[in-house]
């Protein structure tokens, strides 16, 4: 190890004053078996230290096929290694400026043993969670009511929540809200998501219960609801259905309502129209879709933003099911994809599509401006592909 006086005369040679220096001195040295492979660096933000600090855990998450990314609680953050031209030495209890007082009378020599070192770390950044795997692994097994000839014989994988925490990358709060967007539902300890048209067939004794009772769609009690249907369905599908298309509230006397979504409601009804038809004439499809909700509903286009796409341009118009739900992940793929099946598109027509691929305050314009081209069509600004689309 060195001495004072050999740190003094490095100084000197140097040319550095050691006035100017801090009073503490470290002398580093190599320990035995030291490796650059041993170690893996990664910077976190304040957020993400407090969350170590206070002894809470950051999972890193991904199949062999998939780029990982690591999740605290409630966030995901892609991993990607940044190199640096600077070797980061590992020193086990190394003291910085702040560990020492500034009025230390005369230096200090500190022997100091590296344990590791490397020339690169993990970077982190926010990025959405990636859940389109989700709804794909869960529709695999759908649930079509307890008596049927599918749920009685079916070998299919079922999913708990700590099953699709090893499949999907998303931290688990975001994992949940995902399974609420999906209406998916927990039966006997694992996630299921209901066929679409036996969780159709539930609402529609929910809607002509209301319609029978003369209730208003602000006001639907869930114990009457489930007294009546009961015989019919399972309850807790009955109360399912009502939290994926209405709001629960209590009143004062602790009975139990709920306010149906008259959007959500329409938007699903739309979706049961259009579901078996390529095209459907979009004036016959407005005509048959009001008379098909429940009376005292009104249906409106602008309910089907991300579900249904509208085609002005043929004659006559048509209407057609285009989920975003259905579209890739992956930003650059979701704009080829949609400029293949439409060359120009307005930001309204296109905000839907692309509205869940934003980052955290990144707005539609800006995502349309790195990825898309402008021009005017007609007085009216569109949007093409910056780059060649294979049709």
């Amino acid at each position: 190890m060195r001495t004072l006086d050999e740190v003094h005369a490095t100084l000197q040679i140097a040319k550095l004053n050691v006035d100017d220096l801090k009073p503490v001195i470290h002398c580093l040295s190599f320990g035995e078996n030291v490796s650059s492979g041993e170690y893996c660096l990664m910077e976190l933000d304040d957020t993400l230290c407090k969350h170590i600090e206070a002894g809470k855990s950051l999972v890193i998450r991904g199949d062999k096929d998939e780029h990982a990314v690591l999740c605290s609680e409630d966030k995901t953050y892609d991993l990607k290694i940044a190199d640096t031209s600077n070797l980061l030495l590992f020193i086990p209890d190394c003291k910085t400026p702040d560990h020492f007082p500034e009025d230390l009378p005369c230096q200090n020599l500190i022997p100091s043993q590296i344990a590791g070192f490397s020339s690169c770390y993990w970077e982190l950044r926010r990025c959405r969670p990636k859940v389109k795997k989700l709804k794909k692994l869960l529709m695999d097994n759908t649930y079509e009511g307890p008596d049927s000839e599918h749920e009685r014989n079916s070998t299919e994988q079922k999913y708990s929540t700590d099953d699709l925490l090893e499949r999907i990358q998303a931290s688990k709060q975001e994992l949940l809200n995902q399974l609420q967007v999906i209406h998916a539902c927990k039966i006997e300890g694992y996630w299921r998501i209901l066929e679409f048209d036996y969780e159709m067939k539930i609402m529609g004794h929910i809607t002509q219960l209301v319609d029978s009772e003369s209730w208003s769609f602000s006001k639907v009690p869930l114990s009457v609801c489930l007294e009546e249907l009961g015989p019919l369905e399972p309850k807790e599908m009955i109360e399912h259905c009502l939290n994926c298309y209405g709001k629960l509230y209590t009143e004062e006397a602790g009975e139990i309502y709920f306010a149906l979504n008259e959007d959500k409601v329409c938007r699903a009804t739309a979706q049961m129209l259009l579901q078996n038809a390529v095209k459907f004439n979009l004036s016959e499809f407005q005509e048959v879709w009001q008379q098909s909700v429940p009376e005292g509903m009104t249906t409106r286009l602008d309910q089907l933003k991300g579900l249904a796409l509208v085609d002005r341009s043929s004659r006559p118009e048509t209407i057609f099911l285009l989920k975003v739900e259905d579209l890739p992940e992956d930003t650059q793929e979701r704009f080829n994809c949609l400029f293949g099946m439409r060359e120009k598109w307005t930001e309204e027509a296109v905000a839907p599509y692309i509205r869940d691929l934003c980052g955290e305050k990144q707005t539609i314009g800006a995502l349309l401006t790195k990825y898309a081209r402008t021009s005017m069509q007609n007085g009216v600004k569109v949007y093409n592909s910056r780059r060649p689309v294979a049709t």
